[in-house]
């Protein structure tokens, strides 16, 4: 299916956000809030009309196994809610295929994934819909292949401190395979797993600080308990 695709074309649109808050007192700044979330709003309208037509281009497409016929009309569809956002389209978890829009964790443009979201269809055997980078159902029976070699995800270890005050767990991330790898590729199998684990938005809101092990720490847990451990303190946080 399709990897995370951004707009490259796309130049990024006045805003009343920007010079709105960097001017304006609180009236104006609330004022700008809510020109964010009417824009956000009538952007993602359009984009669910537009979806609703090409539906069955894009169902054609994919069942021929040839999504390239459609990458550039979907990526210009959704640089039309906004052009900073990602997307792909992936197998779903319960229905055939599931669009997924991202934020890359960027808290200014979930105005307009929330939009998305909110106006979204419902959810069919066909297709579903999410506004961010789902976890997988079970990140350890996960393998990631980086520099030519294999990293099972079952052999992470992670330790977590839990900072319930700020409703944050800082993690210390290991893998054995990390002695042969460089830098950034070890940064990269730090992160992986932590964005399998726990998807994109609740690794966002939850995870504070997260280092790289070079050794197994002691008190170490699996990816599976570490999900637990961050969902039952996102549930007491709320």
């Amino acid at each position: 299916m399709f990897r995370f695709l951004r707009r490259r074309d796309a130049e990024a649109p006045a805003s009343s956000v920007e010079g709105g808050a960097a001017e304006g007192g609180a009236a104006e700044g609330g004022a700008a809030e809510t020109d964010v979330a009417a824009e956000a709003a009538e952007r993602a309208a359009a984009f669910w009309s537009w979806w609703d037509d090409n539906l069955p281009e894009i169902a054609s497409a994919l069942g021929d196994s040839e999504p390239q016929r459609i990458e550039n009309l979907v990526a210009d569809a959704v640089a039309g809610v906004h052009p900073d956002l990602t997307f792909s389209i992936e197998h779903g978890e319960k229905a055939a295929f599931a669009l997924v829009i991202s934020s890359q964790a960027d808290p200014g443009l979930r105005p307009y994934t929330d939009a998305w979201m909110s106006a979204a269809p419902a959810a069919d055997t066909l297709w579903e819909y999410h506004d961010s980078v789902p976890a997988v159902p079970d990140p350890t029976q996960v393998t990631v292949n980086l520099r030519g070699e294999k990293y099972p995800l079952e052999q992470v270890r992670v330790v977590a401190q839990v900072d319930e005050a700020e409703g944050l767990v800082d993690v210390a991330v290991y893998h054995p395979g990390f002695g042969a790898l460089d830098e950034n590729a070890r940064r990269a199998l730090t992160f992986l797993p932590l964005d399998a684990t726990l998807g994109e938005r609740l690794a966002a809101d939850r995870l504070g600080r997260v280092e790289t092990a070079e050794a197994e720490p002691e008190g170490s847990i699996g990816l599976l308990e570490l999900r637990e451990l961050v969902r039952e303190l996102d549930r007491n946080a709320r």
